[in-house]
Formats: structure tokens, sequence, C-alpha cells
């Protein structure tokens, strides 16, 4: 049965009111609302699905941007110092109202649009020449290099026990995790009904501040998927799943000497025994594969699915 609590902040925390948004009647709106009926489209999502009907990335020219999204990723090889910063990673003790954590996000002016999936079928992906002749990005520049990187981690294989993709368009974001990996979404509460959840972060971002955790709430399943945003001139998700542990939860946090505020989801890896030994969230948090859990934020525009399977 699903939790009564986590379903009303899986709905919360992934508000948008679809109806009346900017992005409400477009492809993606309509596809998100048929294929998750449970589920608002989160207001980050729709802000970069309408951005990139308004502003095509075809049109503009790539320069690399930071990105923090990637770093959650288990073979990643992000600088400690770049995660340290942000406080994307913490402790699973740290999950406890009054808890104090220093964070930071960056704001989501400069975050890749969600190419219309028409356009995205036909924007070039897997070559990297023609994505650095389409999007106009020189050769051996930082731009290319980040390019290149998120290529080679879309083709190379998945860890053991490891399920992964690489998306270009919301649409096929949303199959690969629900149907390819989740077995799809059912169609009411006995069915395995798939809910999507992200976190809830003003678009300015967070500045570098100490938060007090008001509250934490379990969001209770059975399987997870987590989808991050790769470095890229348009959006690509790498979504994945593994049948190692896996914990969810909402973070509430409030600025402790002003009013910046946000619902976080977090994830929490209970076994990291099949990470990179170099992963920057072990030297951040002093601990290594397989040692104690490590828990992480996600990102504007991340997202997560969560199943619970009925067991009558």
């Amino acid at each position: 049965m699903h939790h009564p609590t986590a379903l009303l902040l899986l709905v919360v925390v992934a508000a948008t009111v679809v109806h009346g948004h900017a992005a409400a009647g477009t492809p993606a709106a309509l596809f998100w609302e048929q294929s998750l009926p449970d589920s608002p489209m989160p207001t980050a999502v729709a802000d970069l699905v309408q951005k990139g009907i308004d502003h095509s990335p075809l049109l503009e020219h790539y320069s690399a941007l930071p990105s923090i999204s990637s770093c959650v990723l288990v073979d990643n090889i992000c600088s400690p110092r770049t995660v340290a910063e942000t406080g994307l990673f913490f402790r699973q003790t740290q999950l406890r109202p009054g808890a104090i954590m220093t964070v930071s996000f960056p704001s989501a002016a400069d975050e890749p649009a969600i190419l219309p999936h028409d356009v995205a079928e036909k924007t070039p992906f897997t070559n990297l020449d023609d994505v650095l002749a389409t999007f106009h990005i020189s050769p051996g520049s930082a731009a290319a290099a980040q390019v290149s990187d998120t290529l080679h981690r879309c083709q190379e294989p998945p860890l053991a026990g490891e399920v992964k993709s690489c998306t270009t368009s919301l649409e096929a974001t949303v199959r690969s995790a629900v149907d390819d990996m989740l077995g799809g979404a059912g169609a009411g509460a006995g069915d395995g009904v798939v809910r999507a959840v992200a976190s809830q972060l003003p678009r300015g971002g967070l500045p570098r501040r100490p938060y007090v955790v008001q509250a934490v709430t379990r969001v209770h399943g059975d399987l997870y998927v987590a989808c991050h945003k790769m470095p890229f001139p348009y959006a690509v998700y790498q979504c994945h799943m593994t049948k190692l542990g896996y914990e969810a939860h909402v973070v509430s946090l409030r600025e402790i000497q002003g009013d910046a505020a946000a619902d976080m989801l977090a994830y929490c890896h209970m076994d990291t025994s099949s990470w990179n030994p170099a992963h920057p969230a072990f030297e951040v948090l002093h601990t290594s594969p397989g040692g104690s859990p490590v828990c992480h934020f996600m990102p504007y525009a991340d997202l997560g699915f969560v199943k619970n399977i009925n067991r009558a």
C-alpha cells in the first residue's frame, strides 16, 4: 500500500499546476499527463520545456558551464572541492529536523533547454563531430571536452546490477524510466502506480549559507529511478536504477538568517561497494566504497521516479 504522507509529498514537491503553466498544452506536457496522471509536471521541468520552444539552443553558441547534476553519478570524477562547496553530498545522520547544512545551488538561468521530441529526434547526439559542428563548438575547447565526456558516459556499459540510459527529450526520458526500467505505470493503486518527484528550488538557486532542516519525510517506494542532467548543449538525461539499497527523502530547508527555502529531493545509497573509489563523495564524507551510506540532493530539474509494488 502507498504511504499517505509519502504520496502527499510526491504531489507537493513535484507541484506545478500544469494547467495554466507556460508549458501547458505542449506535446511534452500532454504526454506527461497521459503517462503520469498522478504526478503534476515539476515546475523546473515545465520551465525547461518552454525554454526549448522559446529559445532554441540550435541558434545559440554553447559554452562550457559548471554542472553538479552529473557529480552524483556513481562513476564521476568531479572535483571534491566543487561538491564540498555545494553541500551536494551529506551523511544519513543529517536527515533530522534541526540539523544544519551549508549548501548552495546555482541559478537555473543557464540550464539547457529540453527540446521538443520531434526536434530532438533530428538533432545530433551520438556523433561528437556532428554535435560540435551543429552547436558551433571549437574542437579542443572546454565545451568540446564536456560534450565528449557526456557522450563517453552515455556510451559506456552500466555497472554490475545497474540499468541505465541516456535520453534527449522528456518523452524519451519518461518512457525509459517508467516503461523500460520500472515496468510501466499502473492505472490504480493496486497496479503499481509510478510517481515522479523532483526538488522544488527557487529559479535563482540557493546562496551558499547555513540552512536548518525543518522536516524530513521518507518517500516510500519499492523501486527507484534517478535521472540526472548531463553537460550538453540541450537537455540530456542519464537515468539509472539498481537493485542495491536506496532510500528517498524530501528535506525541507530554510536559510537560518534569511528567507531562502527549498524542498529538496534526496537519495541515500545504502550500498556503495560498486562505486568508483575516486568518487568525490568518499573524500568529502570521509568514507569509502561499501562504507557508511552516501546521501545526495537532486539538483534543479533532475527527476526521480518511484514505484510501489502492490502486495496483495
